[in-house]
């Protein structure tokens, strides 16, 4: 795996006690999802970044579809800090998705 990929964790608690609430919540688990992040645990999603330039994007995507209420928490880590993860119970996942083998780059990559 490359080193020099980052990680975006973000991890929300959102409330789902009215319509609207379970409405919204739908609506950014959606589109998280289609963004490409990961599900790791219920409210903890990751996506694969190239560099710092990705990110400020993705956050500037999320921000139309962050809910009134709850709490998002957005972390980035580097991707050697990500695969030093202890999994204390379960096991870590294989799939692709979950891996820097499903970026694809156009153009040259600077060494």
């Amino acid at each position: 795996m490359s080193y020099r990929y980052m990680r975006l964790l973000l991890m929300f608690d959102l409330p789902v006690e009215t319509v609207a609430e379970r409405r919204a919540y739908r609506k950014f688990r959606k589109f998280l999802i289609d963004e490409g992040f990961i599900m790791h645990q219920y409210s903890i999603y990751s996506k694969i970044l190239l560099n710092a330039s990705a990110k400020e994007a993705i956050l500037e995507r999320i921000k139309p579809f962050i809910p009134n209420n709850g709490l998002i928490t957005v972390l980035s880590i580097t991707e050697k800090q990500f695969s030093r993860m202890i999994y204390l119970v379960g096991e870590k996942s294989i799939s692709v998705a979950n891996t820097d083998q499903r970026i694809v780059v156009l153009g040259e990559l600077d060494d």
